[in-house]
């Protein structure tokens, strides 16, 4: 009895020895980065140790809230183990930061500050400072309550409410606020509408065919090809940017040239794998699993090479200007700095990442692979097609917006076919059961046209039975199913509009508190 009793308080508090053990391995990183910095130089000023500490804390919280964007429609949908999500994005994430992260960085993120009015390198530092500590406890923040926020505004936030603290109004350029603004709008539904059209098309060329095997058989590898065009040209603009800059044509051409392969390679593939599968929705649904493998790890991968100067960014503004003692508008990474971004994003994917790979990969919608995959492949063409339009986009902002698309999508097709079922009910009032039964059966089992066909039938009163005036009224109702979860909507929403004014809000706090303390 006092085994059984003893067991059940074991059990009870395993949750909360889980949270330390996580605790303590953070406290860890962060404090072998201090004995890390601390231990290079004899001469190194105590501001760049603790700056390299906050830049460590900066980097896990990217790795618990932003990297789940990449997988989580992955795991969501079954095709990779939540383990197996951790593992690929972690290594994926540290590679492209360490491959691909460039030497140089821009001190001031999104040109959002004008760093020419701040004059005194001591301000720069504690400015940057304050910026990098407020992005990172907001990330925090956001992923406790698990709502996926975008890293770059919570630094952007960051460094514009420490900027105005430092510099005033005046300092901050506003017409650059109001595009990042206008981006919370427009990368969700560019994202959504992009991965509907996708879904969508998928549906009317594969699954409401008769022949779904065939169908994938000819529409699956053009699909992977599409895919692979995406993250060819996503990659040669975003992810190798830094190592390899080119334009936008030249980019679309590699991509091309990369999605034609690609093709060609996967349709003697796609055709032998679908000879051992069933004629339904769950084996086409499998044809879509190893793309989806290969799209979370080219994720993660651009994610880790563009966004890990959100974490060092800042820290390698302040270790230049405390080596220089100078204010400069590029300043050079040096690789202890990429190794501390690099493994911090990957240590906090790790520890605190499944909570958030959960809220975007079952906690919306339910998804499937075709719909992860409409996911990731909408969020490698919107970034290109923002990036010739030269629109801010958010990463994060543009996969969870590709969730609610298919999400929405699917009520819409939902509601759509109850009201053709309610049309065909209607029409057989009153006839044997078995009978419409049968009729719903074959209803069911039709083609796209032939569905078309039999309503058009029915509309033309070809049918046993006609409706009155009263039962046309009745069908206009219709039941919407609610396959999309309203409150993780509003929560994402009401957390992505506040992004930006609190991170600056806190910044400026910091600054204030940072220069009180170092000021004698």
């Amino acid at each position: 009895m006092e085994l059984e009793k003893i067991a059940q308080i074991e059990h009870a508090t395993w949750a909360n020895r889980k949270e330390l053990l996580r605790l303590g391995i953070a406290m860890l990183f962060i404090v072998g980065v201090m004995l890390f910095v601390g231990s290079t130089d004899a001469e190194v000023s105590h501001m760049l140790i603790v700056a390299a500490m906050i830049g460590g804390y900066m980097a896990m919280n990217i790795g618990a809230n932003d990297v789940a964007n990449n997988v989580g429609p992955t795991v969501g949908s079954r095709a990779m183990t939540l383990t197996g999500a951790i593992l690929i994005a972690a290594i994926f994430e540290a590679l492209g930061a360490l491959v691909a992260g460039g030497d140089v960085v821009d001190t001031i993120k999104k040109g959002i500050i004008d760093p020419a009015l701040i004059n005194d390198t001591d301000t720069f530092i504690w400015l940057m400072m304050g910026a990098l500590l407020a992005g990172a406890l907001w990330l925090n923040l956001a992923t406790a309550i698990g709502a996926p926020v975008s890293t770059t505004h919570s630094i952007v936030g960051g460094v514009l409410g420490a900027g105005i603290a430092a510099g005033g109004w005046g300092i901050a350029n506003w017409a650059k606020m109001g595009q990042i603004a206008a981006s919370w709008l427009i990368s969700p539904v560019l994202g959504g509408i992009i991965a509907a059209a996708f879904l969508y098309l998928i549906k009317r060329t594969i699954t409401y065919k008769k022949d779904m095997l065939s169908a994938a058989g000819k529409m699956v590898p053009i699909l992977v090809g599409v895919m692979a065009w995406a993250f060819g040209s996503y990659l040669v603009l975003k992810g190798l940017k830094k190592i390899w800059k080119v334009d936008m044509p030249v980019a679309l051409l590699i991509g091309l040239g990369i999605g034609v392969l690609v093709i060609f390679l996967s349709k003697p593939l796609v055709k032998k794998v679908s000879a051992k599968l069933e004629n339904d929705k769950k084996s086409v649904n499998s044809l879509f699993t190893v793309p989806l493998i290969f799209a979370a790890a080219l994720l993660s991968f651009a994610h880790g090479a563009n966004d890990v100067a959100n974490a060092i960014g800042p820290l390698a503004a302040i270790s230049d200007a405390l080596s220089s003692g100078g204010i400069s508008a590029k300043a050079a990474i040096p690789l202890w700095v990429m190794m501390v971004g690099a493994i911090g994003i990957a240590i906090g994917l790790a520890l605190y990442g499944p909570k958030l790979i959960k809220t975007v990969g079952t906690e919306i919608t339910e998804l499937d692979q075709t719909r992860a995959f409409c996911i990731a492949l909408a969020a490698a063409i919107t970034v290109i097609i923002a990036t010739q339009l030269g629109l801010p986009v958010s990463s994060t902002h543009i996969a969870v917006g590709a969730v609610f698309g298919v999400g929405f999508l699917r009520e819409y097709l939902k509601a759509n076919y109850a009201r053709m079922v309610d049309e065909i009910e209607m029409h057989h009032q009153g006839a044997d059961r078995e009978e419409v039964e049968a009729f719903m059966e074959r209803f069911k089992q039709a083609g796209l046209e032939e569905k078309a066909d039999i309503l058009n039938q029915l509309k033309e009163h070809k049918a046993k039975a006609e409706l009155t005036k009263k039962e046309r009224k009745g069908l206009k109702k219709v039941y919407r199913h609610e396959l999309v979860k309203r409150s993780a909507l509003l929560k994402i929403a009401a957390a992505w509009i506040i992004t930006v004014p609190a991170s600056a809000v806190l910044a400026a706090m910091l600054f204030f508190t940072i220069r009180g303390m170092m000021l004698p």
